[in-house]
């Protein structure tokens, strides 16, 4: 299925996205085409043939929720390794600096030597440790030049900015360090998650493999009916749209006076301009997205030769050239939220209540996205893991 994400408290579902009743039409539908697929009833010490659908599929749903969590981490530990070196860059310019204060103050202990100034060694001056030490640096102050005095001022500024910066540089470091932890963690749990899920499939013979195919295929075709419903609802809100503009373009011909709300025509072009810009960047990506079908879900991918989830749906709004975040639980922010009857394509898609799992809509009750492991980006129903799956449309741009 998708990809990578941290743990986070099930998101509130957005108004008229679900309702109860569908939901619950869903599941019973679904329980019924299971019923309707032969399967055998379970032995005592061997789980039923729906009992292994569930299992894969919830080890697959939570191979999906480590992949976010990989990416989300893989994310912050490139940024913070960004962080890290540009820190060590400046540590070492600071150095650079601190080096060449060092040598102003040697050459000032040169000169005062060359005109026979009695005063304490610089070097014991730089590395005072008793109060003594401290006496006889204040003695010295009092009998340096002006000049002398920026120098040592300047190296304890410049030695007390480097100090800072290798401290700052030292707190990054184990942060990043933390980060690649979190990321190879993720990285064990989304492998495991996988290999358990292999191996569940592994073991079905190959009876148990055509009645599951079975249910799959139930599946689908109630996704497709679902689908082929919603394209009607919209098919028939975008015709009463259109009879509702031509009635008001012939009721605006036919009256004598200037509409009486001029700014309400302004509002209409205003929107009507900003659909027509939505509508060329949706196209775009669309477009991109159809070029990547048939190519493999990896996850953590980002293209170009293989994808997971929300590494295409990246990908395609980046080729209409606008950038959305890497991971779907920031994906789901970045744009504006609008109810399932009126998704457009080019819109994204999310599923489930942890928000792991994203396709972008080509219309008529159909996506593109990178499903799982083991499959590849193809078109499929929003439904295809029944309507309760659906957590929200947003629209990017």
């Amino acid at each position: 299925m998708a990809s990578h994400r941290k743990s986070r408290p099930a998101g509130t579902r957005v108004a008229g996205i679900r309702t109860p009743a569908l939901a619950t039409a869903a599941l019973t539908s679904v329980a019924l085409l299971s019923q309707t697929a032969n399967a055998s009833p379970s032995t005592d010490d061997k789980p039923s043939l729906e009992e292994v659908e569930k299992k894969v599929d919830d080890l697959y749903r939570q191979a999906e929720s480590a992949t976010e969590k990989y990416n989300a981490a893989k994310d912050q530990t490139t940024k913070q390794r960004k962080r890290v070196d540009t820190l060590l860059d400046d540590v070492a310019q600071r150095t650079q600096k601190l080096n060449e204060a060092r040598e102003e103050l040697g050459r000032n202990a040169a000169a005062q030597y060359r005109t026979g100034a009695a005063a304490p060694d610089t070097a014991t001056f730089l590395l005072a440790d008793t109060p003594q030490d401290y006496f006889d640096q204040n003695q010295l102050m009092d009998r340096m030049t002006g000049r002398q005095k920026e120098a040592v001022d300047d190296y304890f500024t410049q030695q007390s900015a480097t100090m800072k910066k290798r401290q700052e540089a030292t707190r990054s470091l184990e942060t990043l360090t933390e980060s690649q932890s979190d990321l190879q963690s993720a990285k064990t749990t989304v492998q495991q998650k996988l290999s358990d899920a292999r191996e569940l499939l592994s073991k079905l013979t190959a009876e148990e493999k055509a009645r599951l195919a079975a249910i799959e295929k139930a599946k689908q075709e109630e996704a497709a009916r679902k689908a082929a419903e919603l394209a009607r609802q919209q098919a028939e809100a975008e015709r009463q749209r259109q009879e509702q503009e031509a009635a008001a373009q012939q009721q605006q011909q036919e009256s004598t006076e200037p509409p009486a709300d001029s700014s309400g025509s302004d509002s209409s072009n205003s929107d009507s301009s900003a659909d027509s810009s939505y509508a060329t960047k949706a196209e775009k990506a669309l477009a991109f997205a159809r070029s990547q079908v048939g190519k493999p879900y990896v996850w953590g991918a980002t293209g170009p030769d293989s994808y997971d989830c929300s590494g295409l749906t990246q990908a395609a709004w980046k080729a209409a050239g606008v950038d959305i975040p890497r991971v779907t639980y920031d994906q789901v922010n970045a744009g504006t939220t609008v109810s399932l009857s009126n998704a457009q394509p080019g819109d994204l898609v999310f599923f489930y209540d942890d928000i792991t799992h994203v396709g972008i809509y080509i219309g008529n009750g159909m996506m593109i996205h990178a499903p799982k492991p083991g499959t590849y980006v193809r078109e499929e129903s929003i439904y295809y893991d029944g309507e309760s799956s659906i957590h929200s449309v947003v629209r990017p741009a």
